[in-house]
């Protein structure tokens, strides 16, 4: 197979994950204040993206309806959301895109974070689909291990909407400046990736491969994940550390003969988080130590299945400091560092990058923003400006692009004809 192949699976598995901003934190019981009964929000939000690169064409006219209902009394409190996607896209160009992405994106409804809250003694209780973060860092995901994630427009789209709820089964226990969470997810939810032929597919196809259909392990007992996360400050730092057991939110490829077939191994995931505020900025950092994770030298002759396996430790650093007019400068180190390193996966042992996010008002209900992401040992890159206009409390319009260029085998320069500009409303209520 080409050289493509052997680097920029690999790489885009290693950055795990450039995006927009990091959503807020998400807490595991509802507001205490809250008033007993139903309340209902939601959110309409309509965006346009147009790719410019060759060959050019609509790549998104997308309408998202988002509504959530919560309420409960004292002692259990509950949480129902879903959400709705119709893109017009696949009408507008409608011979650009095979019909099976056609029918993977065009419509779409999803059950969001549906849950309910109680207490057993002094543990806190959530069962039912939530969202579980345990990263932090702006922009990347690393200690963020339990989440999945909706790819198919790569790494783009705000955490918030990026992430897809997990069913799980979530206790916490608070004692002095400590605390102890245990998580047990019955029925996992993994990364969706598209179909072939996507606009953001993860694995470049040479002529006459075929991929076969995502093989999702059977929803029982041995297959199901579990972890543990212990946090606690001292000094004014916040420290956590964590042991996740699971089958890989991520896809790996297996190579049979020409074709390709994802499937998800168990993996075994140990970290940690750190954060302290300094006062003129906040310093941030995670490490996660992976074992069990497969990765493509897309090479039968090597290994039947075109994998090896490799144990890697991923890490992140930043710092975040106020700036400008009322805006910040985030700046980021990130990498991965690669034990009994095969070089067959077309990676060095060590692979870092860096990001810089500057962000600015520009003027009453205006902010600018542009968030540059790179490789630091070969030219692959990511450019995201963009301006945000917020006509009010509940109405935001942002104006961007999306720019990737460099190495045509890097995670981000293999999208260089994905280059875009792009639109969204969004309405609150």
């Amino acid at each position: 197979m080409t050289h493509i192949f052997r680097r920029s699976a690999a790489a885009c598995s290693m950055l795990l994950c450039i995006a927009s901003a990091q959503a807020a934190d998400d807490e595991l019981a509802l507001d205490e204040s809250a008033e007993e009964g139903a309340r209902t929000t939601g959110v309409l939000q309509f965006d346009v993206a147009r790719t410019y690169a060759r060959p050019e064409h609509w790549s998104m006219a997308r309408a998202r309806a988002e509504l959530t209902a919560q309420g409960g009394s004292q002692g259990v409190k509950w949480k129902i959301s879903g959400r709705a996607d119709a893109d017009a896209v696949f009408a507008i160009d409608s011979g650009f895109y095979p019909d099976a992405v056609r029918r993977d994106q065009q419509y779409q409804f999803d059950l969001r974070e549906t849950y309910l809250d109680f207490s057993a003694g002094d543990v806190d209780i959530r069962l039912g689909r939530q969202h579980i973060v345990w990263g932090e860092m702006v922009g990347l995901f690393f200690a963020d291990v339990v989440s999945a994630r909706d790819l198919r427009t790569f790494y783009l789209p705000e955490f918030e909407q990026l992430r897809i709820p997990q069913w799980a089964a979530r206790a916490e226990y608070y004692f002095g400046d400590t605390h102890a969470e245990l998580v047990w997810i019955p029925v996992p939810s993994y990364d969706r990736i598209g179909k072939p032929g996507a606009e953001f597919y993860p694995l470049p196809l040479p002529q006459g491969t075929r991929v076969r259909g995502e093989v999702k392990p059977d929803n029982t007992l041995g297959n199901s994940n579990w972890g543990a996360r212990l946090s606690r400050q001292f000094g004014g730092w916040d420290l956590s550390g964590f042991y996740y057991r699971s089958l890989d939110v991520a896809q790996t490829f297996y190579q049979i003969g020409n074709e390709f077939e994802p499937r998800h191994d168990r993996i075994t995931q140990i970290g940690g988080t750190m954060a302290k505020d300094f006062g003129e900025f906040v310093l941030k950092g995670e490490m996660v130590h992976a074992r069990g994770r497969k990765y493509n030298t897309f090479n039968p002759v090597l290994n039947p299945d075109g994998l090896v396996a490799q144990n890697t430790m991923d890490y992140a650093f930043g710092v975040d400091i106020p700036a400008f007019r009322d805006g910040r400068v985030n700046l980021q180190y990130f990498g991965r560092r690669t034990f009994d390193h095969n070089p067959a996966i077309g990676l060095d042992r060590v692979e870092d990058g860096a990001s810089i996010l500057l962000n600015t008002k520009l003027a009453t209900a205006w902010e600018g923003e542009v968030l540059y992401v790179s490789m630091l040992k070969r030219t692959d890159f990511m450019l995201r400006p963009r301006v945000i206009w917020s006509a009010s409390k509940n109405w935001r319009l942002v104006f961007g692009a999306d720019v990737f260029g460099g190495d045509a085998t890097g995670a981000f320069g293999r999208y260089s004809d994905r280059d875009r500009v792009y639109t969204e409303a969004r309405w609150s209520f």
